[in-house]
């Protein structure tokens, strides 16, 4: 791992810092743009880290990360969900951009940082994608209980599958 403040970022020493924190890593280009990015998964999820701003002297060194889950939605989901979950919520926000639920966390090491803190925020990452998941399955029951009684949330019933763009696991509201 590194010995110093932090300033830059590969893909190979990104790897090597998630992979120290207990995960499985992956390289994985993208088909169409042929953009490298790292794919890794937490309890079933999978979420993708894609790299940011390059730096214009190092092709393949860059400044920031994004981190991200996404979750494809089939039918309506309500924006009251993805609200409460962002006002509730630090480090990481949701995103609906129709069909796809994100979630998403930017890492910066601008102005350079140390090892442990690139390590933290893998762990909040971990942390957020967790409460994520039992906050779906707590909440999108509860859309489900409302559509049942013909309450106002009842055309807001939702089902959460994995996106077609990166595995993810499924959740569903019937």
């Amino acid at each position: 791992m590194f010995d110093t403040t932090i300033t830059r970022l590969t893909l190979d020493n990104l790897r090597e810092i998630i992979q120290t924190a207990g995960y499985r890593v992956e390289t994985v280009t993208d088909p169409v743009t042929s953009a490298k990015y790292l794919r890794s998964a937490t309890n079933g999820l999978a979420f993708d880290i894609q790299p940011g701003n390059r730096f214009i002297d190092a092709g393949d060194e860059f400044l920031d990360v994004a981190f991200l889950a996404v979750l494809q939605v089939q039918g309506e989901l309500p924006l009251d969900l993805v609200n409460h979950w962002n006002a509730t919520r630090r480090f990481a926000r949701l995103q609906l951009s129709h069909p796809f639920l994100v979630l998403s966390l930017d890492l910066s090491v601008a102005g350079g940082v140390a090892p442990n803190h690139l390590r933290a925020q893998v762990e909040i990452w971990d942390h957020l994608v967790q409460q994520l998941i039992a906050y779906l399955r707590t909440e999108l029951p509860k859309v489900t209980a409302a559509n049942a009684n013909n309450t106002p949330l009842a055309s807001h019933a939702a089902d959460l599958q994995q996106a077609p763009s990166s595995p993810t696991a499924a959740v569903t509201v019937q």
